[in-house]
């Protein structure tokens, strides 16, 4: 704190942002500002210009434009492009002469004007330079290798730092000798790990650095300065090319393992009998020691899938949930990124065309979302994205343009200079952890193979490709500098390559003898068994007592003294205090507040995202209440339990594939914290499809790594229309672990075994005490799967779907499968048994009564695992039905239908029963529901006639 108010600019670091009387200091209204977890950026404030200053600014108005101009437009006239393809114009604005400056031996006084030393130095003494000095120095500033994109930035703030930073730091000086040695030995080892990999392997595409090797020193200097300015752990997303180079080198990832997982081999052991991933997925998470540095720094890359985006905002969810106890104590010598960081590393050709970018930048900022400023790194291959040119492949300037949506600062540098390189991440981190915002550096290089090395790019760029391939590499061109420099001699350096290979060598030599071995259950994970471990406990007790229910569901609206709610919700209150009072008629909501205070009191965490998540989209949850006068929030659980865990409300931006990412990067740091994402309906989780297929569906048999993340998804045909009535179901159950299939000679039985470890649970509960116990279950377990629910929307208000008390008591728990509760002949009576899940349940049993017959209606809550045992003892129940049917609301080719039509059908054969399942429903569609609400009224009516005809 020190250090920044000697800098001269004066920190607040409010969590609160102030309002003035009668109006907003901003155009973002901050009604949150008092719920947990709510966190806005370090707040900093600059000294205006003396009096002095300001004269001088005015009476040398002209050179004030000229300056200004340079800090504006000097970055398209930097020598940025290492093959200097990139068409730098002669900026007119760059020209002195435009301003009236055409005396070069004329003096000006530059105080207020020009920033030659730090803020905290500023006086009122005149500095008088002349004009051939200032054009000389400010080009040396703005248009040299590394050229800086900052005056878009509203913050004036912001830009006198920027100003004061570069126009004061010495740019004679070179680095030290120590680093420079450092760089030139991380860029001889990428170089020669690339070749041998080429030499021994070359078939494998492996995505080699050559050409990009500056990402490596980039990487290793952002480490070190972080480590030796207190933070002890980077939370590392990155993409595919180099990341072998940075794994084996500064990663500490054993070559033998690598080249074991090169030859075919697993990189886990076969006990897990588990998938793996390609190997520019694989993963390390060392601790490295920097000289200088009091303590280690951890540095954690996460694994990816190929979507090359898609695990940028799971790195920045798992960077905040590491500050999560940060989030309840808020001391004040400590905030949000003080000792954790999230580094994002970017293609360029990603960075500008995946819309993920543009939706995790938005998130930088949010309150609930940002976890201390991210720094981004842009690895700028000249011009190519994949083999497709900038010009058809961004519409803008430069690739990192998406950055300003955020203001963020652009720093662009030639990655042929190293040192310019560190220097740029010097920069770019003392902003992150000043302002403790995004930071982009566009680190401009070029790809010395095409797309990988089995790739040919001269197909279609074969003039940078002559020059590319007639050039020196960027490792032997940084070499002979220092040789020519006397840092360092040229038999030095080949010893160092020769003794670097031959340590590869001699790693190649140990994979027959490698076998792999993996630590789980570390830090906040240990007590958490691997889920096929015969030690998982799948059906633990989640009911509890009641009188401890009825307190939590009483806290659950309690509202303070003096709280004006809003009218409507006093029935809210009012009915919830009656149903737990009298022990019945439990809504979804209530179920939903005691399962959370239950768990919270327990001391776990938890947190649900969405849009609306606060109130709920359907205006049903009311978890949090607003003030109807001063708009202050509370969030009464919060307040009223004053538990060790905590409930965090985050209303989140109307994102699907970031906020889902972010949340399933909580889950994966915090297992004993419960991550909800609510979607506004069950259809738009398609907006984060990617992020459901390459990690909530498949990370733990390619990685590993377990998640408690819990989907939730409005679903249900009401007459909505195609977008706002299928969470699709079929999507998920179609992604889930199937049961193998059968040789038709055998009889291989099947039961819940089968299908037990599976790789998600998805659930269609009907009561607000089956709800309960599931989410009560994601926490009781010892182990973590991703729980899938589609959730309900006209049950939430409908008095048929209420549960008792008693069904949430102690020694219950969720039901995978639902009997008949009133089967009006009895069960030896049944002729016909209906299976089904979900709401339409509700109208059938109305439309039963209506029409008494010898019909049992049986829920399946669970579809994944599919309950086998509890399916085959309830419908060995009915001894005289004869006929079995599955009716759904979903067209045949959705829904369900098509995930358990087989599985009914083995549990039939299994009790006797030779006819087939009869289906009932919606005949195929493209849509899931019809936009025509006449079209829907007479199809429903039908569905349900169905099941009685």
């Amino acid at each position: 704190m020190r250090a920044l108010v000697k800098s001269g600019f004066i920190v607040r670091t409010a969590v609160a942002v102030p309002r003035c009387i009668g109006r907003y200091v901003s155009t973002r209204q901050f009604h949150q500002d008092g719920s947990f977890g709510y966190r806005t950026a370090r707040e900093v404030v600059v000294p205006d210009y003396t009096t002095a200053q300001l004269q001088n600014r005015t009476e040398n108005a002209p050179l004030l434009r000229y300056v200004d101009s340079m800090r504006m437009h000097g970055h398209r006239a930097a020598r940025v492009d290492p093959l200097d393809l990139m068409q730098r114009e002669e900026v007119a604005a760059l020209n002195p002469t435009r301003y009236g400056l055409v005396d070069e031996d004329k003096e000006y006084n530059v105080n207020g004007i020009i920033w030659t030393s730090p803020a905290a130095e500023q006086s009122d003494k005149e500095e008088r330079w002349k004009l051939r000095d200032i054009v000389r120095y400010l080009r040396a500033v703005y248009v040299g290798r590394i050229a800086y994109e900052y005056m878009h930035s509203p913050s004036k703030t912001e830009r006198l730092w920027f100003s004061h930073l570069l126009e004061s730091q010495d740019l004679t000086s070179s680095a030290p000798a120590d680093q420079r040695k450092r760089i030139h030995a991380i860029l001889a080892r990428s170089e020669t790990f690339d070749q041998f990999l080429q030499m021994k392997f070359p078939n494998l595409k492996r995505y080699g650095l050559e050409g990009g090797e500056s990402m490596l020193p980039a990487l290793d200097n952002l480490f070190r300065i972080s480590s030796h300015a207190g933070i002890h752990h980077i939370v590392l997303a990155m993409p595919h090319r180099g990341r072998l180079n940075l794994l084996t080198d500064i990663l500490e990832y054993p070559p033998t393992a690598l080249f074991h997982k090169v030859k075919g081999g697993n990189e886990f052991p076969e006990s897990y009998n588990v998938s793996g991933d390609v190997i520019s997925h694989l993963v390390s998470s060392p601790e490295l020691q920097y000289d200088g540095s009091n303590h280690p720094i951890k540095v954690s890359l996460l694994p990816n899938p190929s979507h090359l985006e898609a695990v940028s905002p799971v790195a920045l969810g798992k960077t905040r949930a590491k500050q999560y106890s940060l989030l309840k104590t808020s001391p004040e010598d400590c905030m949000l990124g003080d000792r954790v960081m999230c580094v994002q590393l970017h293609g360029d050709a990603s960075f500008t065309g995946q819309g993920v970018v543009m939706e995790t930048l938005g998130l930088s900022n949010l309150p609930h979302f940002t976890s201390g400023g991210s720094v981004h790194i842009v690895v700028k291959y000249v011009y190519i994205g994949y083999t497709t040119p900038a010009s058809e492949a961004r519409s803008s300037l430069y690739c990192s343009d998406i950055g300003k949506m955020i203001h963020a600062p652009v720093l662009h540098v030639n990655g042929d200079y190293p040192e310019d390189v560190a220097r740029a991440v010097d920069t770019a981190f003392k902003y992150r952890n000043y302002f403790r915002k995004d930071v982009i550096i566009d680190l401009i290089v070029y790809r010395r193979w095409g797309h990988n090395e089995l790739d040919e790019p001269a197909f279609t760029q074969p003039l940078m490709y002559g020059q590319i391939r007639s050039r020196k590499s960027v490792p032997q061109l940084y070499e002979d500098r220092l040789i020519d420099e006397g840092v360092i001699s040229r038999e030095d350096a080949t010893a160092l390559r020769s003794s670097y290979k031959a340590h590869l060598d001699k790693q190649l030599s140990k994979v027959d003898e490698y076998v792999p071995k993996v630590k789980l259950g570390q830090g906040h994970w240990k007590g958490i068994v691997w889920p096929a471990d015969p030690a998982a406990d799948r059906d633990p007790d989640t009911g509890l007592d009641g009188e401890v229910l009825k307190g939590i569901a009483r806290a659950s609206v309690a509202v303070p003294d003096g709280f004006k709610i809003h009218p409507r919700l006093q029935r809210h209150v009012k009915h919830r205090l009656q149903s737990v009072e009298g022990g019945s008629g439990l809504d979804w909501a209530t179920a939903e507040a005691m399962a959370f205070g239950s768990l919270m009191r327990e001391g776990c965490d938890v947190r649900i995202s969405g849009q609306d998540v606060g109130r709920g989209t359907f205006s049903h949850r009311h978890a949090m209440l607003v003030d109807q006068e001063t708009e202050k929030v509370v969030i009464p659980l919060n307040r009223v339990l004053d538990s060790e865990g905590k409930l965090e409300l985050a209303n989140s931006s109307l994102s699907e594939f970031a906020v889902l990412g972010f949340e399933y990067g909580v889950s994966w740091e915090r297992p004993h914290l419960l991550p909800v994402w609510e979607a506004q309906f069950g259809d738009f989780f398609n907006g984060a499809q990617i992020i459901i297929d390459t990690f909530v569906s498949s990370a733990e048999t390619k990685w590993l790594k377990q998640s408690g993340l819990v989907l939730l998804l409005p679903h249900g045909l009401d007459g909505a229309g195609p977008e706002h009535s299928s969470s699709r179901i079929e999507r998920f159950l179609q992604a889930s672990i199937r049961f193998p299939s059968l040789h038709p000679l055998t009889n291989d039985r099947f039961d819940d075994a089968h299908e037990a470890n599976v790789n998600m649970s998805v659930v269609f509960p009907t009561t607000p005490a089956q709800y309960f116990h599931l989410l009560r279950r994601q926490m009781k377990r010892n182990f973590r799967k991703p729980l899938i629910v589609a959730a309900p929307k006209g049950l939430l208000r409908l008095p048929a779907a209420t549960s008792a008390l008693a069904d949430l008591a102690s020694g219950t728990m969720f039901q995978p499968v639902l009997d008949d509760p009133f089967p009006e002949l009895g069960k030896a009576n049944v002729e016909r048994v209906v299976v089904l899940s979900g709401k339409l349940y509700y109208e059938l049993a109305k439309s039963r009564q209506e029409n008494l017959g010898k019909t049992a209606l049986i829920r399946i809550e669970e579809l994944c695992p599919f309950p086998f045992a509890d399916l085959r003892r309830i419908l060995g129940s009915y001894p005289s039905a004869k006929e079995f049917m599955w009716v759904q609301e979903e067209p045949r080719n959705q829904g369900a239908y098509m995930h358990v039509a087989g599985r009914i059908s083995h549990v039939l054969r299994s009790i006797g029963h030779d006819g087939e399942l009869v289906f009932k429903g919606r005949k195929e569609d493209a849509v899931p529901a019809p936009g025509v609400g006449k079209v829907y009224r007479t199809q429903q009516e039908l569905v349900v006639k169905s099941a009685f005809e």
